[in-house]
């Protein structure tokens, strides 16, 4: 079963001037385990289809299908786990508190959160910290507790708006990598929103190419790169050759597919 399936999705907003196609004829399949980035320019509409998938807002047209059950059902069965550009944890709780929120709110048992905050919380490399509080952590460190918090129920897909959006190239490539590392040992599906194409290419299986609104996917690039993402493969040829194949697609020009070289 896909973990996505979107088909002939879009969107249209009514303004007081007139209504804005911000997503058309959109059509995407992610498999479960699968790392799928969107990208292309301002307002194209990638994060109106993360919203969608995340069923925050509603498709104008078409159908969206997250696990085979309507994104309304996928949300009420938390299947997915969701992180924005700004970790937007709250500064009263501690790293614990903040992981814990989501099991708290359905009622998972205080021995059992205790269990799976640890759990998460090595995961992402916080075990030292789950006893200080947001502002006591740096811009990285906020964002990795965001994505724990996102992980807290073990969803099977993991939706990601720019979450490293705000920060410096260095915490920047150090997330990138723990990310994947993340991806590959709880093997949940990502769908993940960026303006960057080195960052699309390094995590990615596969990259949508979107264009401008009204936004639709003009292509679709497997990246091909295999499981280990090193810091060793930024500085490979094939990694190079495919972050010019997507510059090349979202410019437009003609582009040799990676799969099939």
């Amino acid at each position: 079963m896909s973990a996505v399936i979107a088909k002939g999705v879009g969107k249209t907003f009514g303004t007081k001037s007139g209504d804005v196609v911000a997503l058309t004829d959109v059509e995407l399949t992610v498999e479960p385990g699968e790392f799928v980035s969107l990208i292309g320019p301002s307002g194209c509409g990638k994060s109106t289809l993360l919203r969608l998938i995340a069923d925050l807002d509603s498709a104008t047209t078409g159908e969206l299908e997250v696990f085979g059950k309507a994104a309304r059902q996928a949300r009420i069965d938390q299947d997915y786990g969701i992180a924005f550009q700004q970790a937007g944890l709250l500064p009263w709780r501690t790293v614990a508190g903040n992981i814990a929120l989501p099991l708290e709110l359905h009622g998972v048992s205080k021995k059992a959160r205790a269990d799976r905050v640890a759990e998460l919380a090595a995961l992402v490399g916080l075990d030292d910290f789950v006893d200080r509080y947001p502002d006591q952590l740096s811009g990285g460190m906020q964002q990795r507790v965001a994505i724990a918090r996102a992980l807290a129920e073990q969803p099977r897909l993991l939706l990601m708006d720019e979450p490293f959006g705000a920060l410096d190239e260095m915490t920047r490539e150090y997330l990138q990598g723990e990310l994947a590392r993340i991806a590959a040992e709880t093997g949940a599906a990502v769908v993940f929103v960026t303006h960057s194409i080195p960052e699309a290419v390094f995590l990615s299986d596969r990259v949508v190419v979107m264009s401008p609104r009204p936004g639709r996917i003009t292509d679709i690039l497997t990246t091909g790169l295999g499981d280990a993402r090193t810091e060793a493969l930024r500085e490979s040829p094939e990694y190079f050759e495919r972050v010019t194949a997507v510059r090349e697609a979202l410019h437009g020009a003609p582009v040799e597919r990676a799969n099939e070289r």
